[in-house]
This record gives structure tokens, C-alpha cells and sequence, in this order.
């Protein structure tokens, strides 16, 4: 009963209704909140001056035509207050349910010392009091009766009674002796409240005491403490009882009403009869409403699932992409130490090269530079006829020592500069374009949530069957409405022709039925399937299309047009089937897909 608390509270002073009134928009108020909020017009100008000055439609035109308990359709919010010229800078003040209301514009006036007044009544009601629902901001001008003439809701004020009762203290036992314990339980036939022990103890399930209905304490003291119908009286005529409806009006009136009043040519039915029939079609809108509850109430539990598959797939999509990354590096690193082991084998081959090269051109020089030393010393004898026997051997010595250091014998033969270029850019330009848009190959399993209970998983929920020989209907845990998407299913076991049938299908779609008997579910049935078959599906919402393929073989054209909206992958099987799912795989390359948007998966 907790959610029902609001309801319950008057939207002036936050506090639960005392003395509730009903004004002519249906909306409640208390009494004495009515009196607080109420708005008294100058007596000095009139609608019709206000009207006849010019200044075209103001807050008055429609209080002049709420004279006659009309409230005005000009819904301009709170603006009405700020209209009336006795109190244009009235201040509002905020009511703790968060709706603005405003003080009386005009301090009440004492009440005259002829009138005669009852204790504890109320005064007058000040002339051309005006009053603005506080939740939906229609005026209406008071008429005599002031707020005598709004009729009192004691529906309401009896809920807001019993409410109360049932949020006091804690229910004691009536059969404990000593220090009695809190009851759970009221019998409704015995109208006795029992503890645990005692309703064991004295009240037995068994003979005529099972047959009694037991319900919780606050449940059997409402029901105790419901009082008795009471009979309402006429707000215009406070001696006669409500005893008829009229139909027209919408509202209990009396006999006099009806020989005197405005309802007497309206149409009437009696109270008890209206009462009745009013009864029942609140219950008929009270079950479809409760069907909507339900509905919600599933809806949310659907939703808080999500809540956590969206953490968990959360988790697992960044450790994939962080597998990825991670693999994206190795691979860089296993590159990186290619490419310098060429740079290493690059640089020993010049160093070996210009090693050897120094190594021959210093045995060349040493023995150059020793036969010019025995040249000069062979110039310095003074023996000619010796000196002419050696030197022309000597001579033909020297030049071809001297020829030996011809042409390119001192130009190196390595430079020092590699040769190696990295062209980078293309690498980079791929870092820099990696980016989501491979998400149109998307990771998923089947959904033990959403799955007919018959269905049994295996495999990290990647492998389905049935333990019933009836057609069950499982989805993928992720869904699509943009983009093209291809996933595969392979048959593990096939016995007795079994009938799966392979394709998508809506959230709501039937789970007890073959994948595409309703209209829910576009689906593939059998099509010469067998143990070992690859099954691939592929969806394109650039095209709205559906494709089915057997072992990689398209199986005819297109299967399904016009597809829209958001669809999951689905099978349907039974207890002789058995399929796992592969996905994340690439697009067949038979096919090519029109411009896509590939973000539209919800996993």
C-alpha cells in the first residue's frame, strides 16, 4: 500500500487529506487549504470594465464565464493570479508535493459582532472569492454558497482513515497469556488475530478450521474496521439525502434537484443501480490497468537484465578489444624485430666489407711502402755497374706497384649510409582510420533469459538443444536494426528429421510454436539439412533483406523483403537437434552490401 501514499496526500500541504473537497475538475483539496489559497477580485472593477477598457482577453473574461461553475479553458497556468489587480506582485509559495500555491490576496475580515456563528465553523467566505486548482490551474468564482458548495469526497476521507489505521502500531495476539507477541495472521471467519505459536496451537489447518481464510493483520483490520455506508446529503439542498444520478450532469443529486433544480428535465437512474455499474466498469478498467502494471512490472525486470548485460557485455567487449589491441601490438613488436634484424644484417655486411678493405689496402701499403724504402736505399749506392744490374727489374717493380693503386683501388667500397627507407604512412593511416565500424560483425550466444524453459545450454551458452519433442524457440542475446550482419550454425546432431527452423525474429515472439508460425519470426524451415550442415544467415537492413546459405551455398534468391525494426537471431528445435552457433564472422564474399550504418547492434 506504500505506492498508493501520493495519492493520498493533498497537493497545498503535503499532509494526507482532512476534510476533502472535490472540485468541479475532479481534482481534491482539502478544506482548509481551500480557504488558504482562495483569491478575492476588486471590488472597485468589474470583467465587464476590465473588458470594456481595451486590453482584449484578460484572466477576468474567463471569470466572469466561470460564473456559473464553468471553469475557464484558457489554461495559462499561473498567470491567473498575477490578472487580479488587488494583489499583482502576490507572492507563490511551493507546497512540499512541489505545486505552487498562493496566500490570500486580501486579509479576511472579522466576522460582524450581529452574526451569530457556530463554534469551531468557519467564516464567511469573502464576496467574489475566486479559487485555481492547485494541479491543473482552472479558476472558478464562488458562488453564495462559497466552498459550502463543493460537495465533501468522504470516499476519499474513509481511505485516507483506513490507511492511517492500517500504518499505527503493530497488531498484538488475542491468545498469547503473558506479554503477547505480534500477530501474523487474522482469521477472517473467526475475527480473532493470531501469532505463529497460537495459530498452530488453536488454529490448526485441518477440519473445518482449513476451510477459514487467513490474511495478514493490516489486510483483517481494514476490513474489520470498514465502517458502514454512509448516506451523503445534497450540497444545494443539505436536508435531503443523494438518492438519484443524473446521467447528463454526471453527478448523485436529490429529490428536490429534481422537482426544483436544473436536473429536473435531465435523465436519472438511481443511486444504488449507477452505483453498481459504475462499480463494475472501475473493476473493468482496474484489471486492464493491472494487466498494464504487469506488463510494466515485466518490462522493468526485462530492462534490469539489461542493466546487467550491459555490464557483463561491457567487460567483455573492452578484454576483447583489448585482446585485439594487444594482438595489433605483438604483431607490431614481431615486425619491429624483423625489420631490425635487417638493419643488424645491413650493418655487419658494411662492416664487414670495409673491414676487409682496410685489412687489403694495409698489406698493400706495408709492401709498397717497403719496396720504396729499398728503392731509396738502392739509389744511395755508389756502385754503378751493381746499381745497373737490379734497377731495371726494380723499375718494372715500382710501376706495377704503382699500377696496383689505379682506378678505384682507393675509393671505398661500402658507403657508411643505409639504404633502408620504412615507409610508415601506410601503418599509420590504418591506426588512425581503426575504429568501430566493424561492429557490424558482432559477438554473441544464445539468452537463457529470454529462451523457452525447455531449452538446455552448453558450450558458454553457444550450443542449444530440447528436452521436448515440441518445437521451442531461442534468441540470441543481441539484437539488430541497422546494417548487414552474417552469422553461421552448424547441426551437431539430426535425428528423425527433426524440422529446426533458422532465422530471426522480434523480441516478442512466441517460444512454444516453430520459428516462423506467427507473425513475429521470419524463418527457414529444414531445406535438405543435415548432421555436420553449416547453416549461415545473413541480414541487411540497407536492403531489408533476409539470405539463407547451406554449406555456403545461397539458397535462392532472397528470402524475405521489407524488413524494419529491431530482430534477433533465432532458432527453433526440439529434443532431436542439436546446434551450435559461430559468430563474429566476416560478410561471404558473394556478396555486397549497399551503404550501411554498421553501429545497429544491441548486445
Amino acid at each position: 500500500m506504500d505506492e498508493m501514499d501520493e495519492e493520498l496526500k493533498c497537493p497545498v500541504c503535503g499532509s494526507f487529506f482532512r476534510e476533502p473537497i472535490i472540485l468541479p475538475c475532479s481534482h481534491n483539496i482539502c478544506l482548509a487549504c481551500a480557504r488558504n489559497i482562495l483569491v478575492q477580485t476588486p471590488d472597485a472593477e468589474s470583467p465587464q470594465s476590465s473588458r470594456a477598457s481595451g486590453s482584449g482577453v484578460s484572466d477576468y473574461d474567463y471569470l466572469d464565464l466561470d460564473k456559473m461553475s464553468l471553469y475557464s479553458e484558457a489554461d495559462s497556468g499561473y498567470g491567473s493570479y498575477g490578472g487580479f489587480v488587488s494583489a499583482p506582485t502576490t507572492p507563490c509559495q511551493k507546497s512540499p508535493n512541489g505545486v505552487r500555491v498562493f496566500p490570500p490576496a486580501v486579509p479576511q475580515p472579522p466576522p460582524q459582532h450581529h452574526l451569530l456563528q457556530h463554534p469551531g465553523s468557519l467564516p464567511p467566505i469573502p464576496r467574489n472569492s475566486c479559487i485555481t486548482c492547485p494541479q491543473c490551474h482552472r479558476s472558478l468564482i464562488l458562488d453564495d454558497r462559497g466552498l459550502r458548495g463543493f460537495p465533501k469526497n468522504r470516499v476519499l476521507e474513509g481511505v485516507v482513515d483506513r490507511y492511517q489505521q492500517s500504518k499505527a502500531a503493530a497488531l498484538k495476539c488475542q491468545l498469547c497469556e503473558k506479554s503477547p507477541k505480534e500477530a501474523t495472521v487474522m482469521c477472517e471467519q473467526c475475527d480473532v488475530f493470531y501469532c505463529d505459536p497460537c495459530r498452530l496451537r488453536c488454529h490448526p489447518p485441518r477440519g473445518p478450521l482449513a476451510k477459514h481464510r487467513l490474511v495478514p493483520p493490516a489486510q483483517g483490520r481494514i476490513s474489520r474496521r470498514t465502517s458502514p455506508r454512509k448516506i451523503s446529503t445534497c450540497t444545494e439542498h443539505e436536508l435531503e439525502n443523494l438518492s438519484m444520478y443524473c446521467v447528463q450532469c454526471k453527478m448523485p443529486v436529490c429529490y428536490q434537484c429534481l422537482e426544483e433544480g436544473k436536473h429536473g428535465t435531465h435523465e436519472v437512474k438511481a443511486l444504488g443501480a449507477m452505483w453498481k455499474l459504475h462499480k463494475g466498469q472501475l473493476s473493468q478498467a482496474l484489471n486492464i490497468l493491472s494487466d498494464r502494471a504487469t506488463e510494466a512490472k515485466e518490462f522493468l525486470v526485462q530492462l534490469r537484465n539489461m542493466v546487467q548485460h550491459i555490464q557483463e557485455n561491457g567487460v567483455e567487449f573492452e578484454a576483447c578489444l583489448v585482446a585485439q589491441c594487444d594482438a595489433l601490438i605483438d604483431a607490431l613488436n614481431r615486425r619491429k624485430a624483423q625489420l631490425l634484424s635487417r638493419v643488424n644484417n645491413e650493418h655487419e655486411h658494411k662492416l664487414k666489407v670495409v673491414r676487409d678493405q682496410i685489412s687489403h689496402c694495409t698489406v698493400k701499403l706495408r709492401q709498397t711502402t717497403g719496396l720504396m724504402e729499398y728503392c731509396l736505399e738502392v739509389i744511395k749506392e755508389n756502385d754503378p755497374s751493381g746499381f745497373l744490374q737490379i734497377s731495371d727489374a726494380l723499375i718494372r717493380r715500382v710501376h706495377m706497384t704503382e699500377g696496383q693503386w689505379g682506378k678505384g683501388t682507393l675509393t671505398p667500397r661500402m658507403t657508411s649510409d643505409f639504404d633502408l627507407t620504412l615507409d610508415s604512412s601506410p601503418l599509420l593511416q590504418t591506426i588512425h582510420q581503426l575504429d568501430f565500424v566493424q561492429m557490424k560483425v558482432a559477438w554473441f550466444t544464445f539468452d537463457p533469459a529470454s529462451a523457452h524453459p525447455d531449452i538446455i545450454f552448453s558450450n558458454d551458452n553457444l550450443t542449444v538443444t530440447c528436452n521436448s519433442y515440441d518445437d521451442r524457440v531461442v534468441m540470441g542475446n543481441c539484437s539488430f536494426s541497422r546494417g548487414v550482419h552474417y552469422w553461421e550454425m552448424t547441426v551437431d546432431r539430426y535425428d528423425n528429421h527433426p524440422d529446426p527452423a533458422f532465422g530471426v525474429a522480434r523480441g516478442d515472439v512466441l517460444k512454444d510454436v516453430m520459428l516462423g508460425k506467427d507473425d513475429k519470426a521470419w524463418a527457414m524451415t529444414d531445406g535438405g539439412i543435415g548432421k555436420g550442415s553449416t547453416v549461415g544467415v545473413l541480414l541487411d537492413f540497407t536492403r531489408g533483406i533476409l539470405i539463407f546459405l547451406i554449406n555456403d551455398e545461397q539458397q535462392g534468391p532472397v528470402a524475405f523483403e521489407a524488413l524494419e525494426g529491431q530482430y534477433f537471431p533465432a532458432i527453433s528445435l526440439n529434443r532431436n537437434v542439436q546446434v551450435t552457433l559461430h559468430t563474429g564472422l566476416p560478410i561471404p564474399d558473394f556478396y555486397t552490401p549497399g551503404e550501411a550504418d554498421p553501429t545497429g547492434s544491441v548486445c
